[in-house]
């Protein structure tokens, strides 16, 4: 299950492994829309890939850093170094396949 994570935990959170970052508000709708398909992905690669959140309106420091510009926005981290992203909405097989390039 994909947890919402704040600044301070973001380093820890992308050291190690595949880690895909969804970057999100609460107000935005294609988010929303997101929101199920990355919880599913999240349960059904769990153990190969960690699943993280970040709210943007409370990190805007970490959007920043990753030039997020546009949500929703998902980032594939492997070791903590930034492989690919995925802007807006997207199939849930279309996220899964790109994701496993990187496992």
């Amino acid at each position: 299950m994909a947890r919402v994570i704040e600044s301070g935990q973001f380093q820890n959170e992308v050291a190690d492994g595949v880690i895909i970052v969804d970057f999100f508000a609460t107000w935005c709708g294609p988010c929303k829309m997101l929101s199920p398909v990355f919880e599913e992905l999240g349960l059904e690669m769990e153990g190969k890939v960690k699943f993280i959140k970040i709210d943007v309106d409370k990190s805007p420091d970490i959007a920043s850093k990753y030039s997020v510009s546009t949500i929703p926005t998902m980032l594939i981290l492997k070791n903590g170094e930034k492989q690919d992203a995925m802007v807006g909405f997207l199939p849930k097989e279309v996220i899964k396949e790109k994701i496993e390039k990187y496992l």
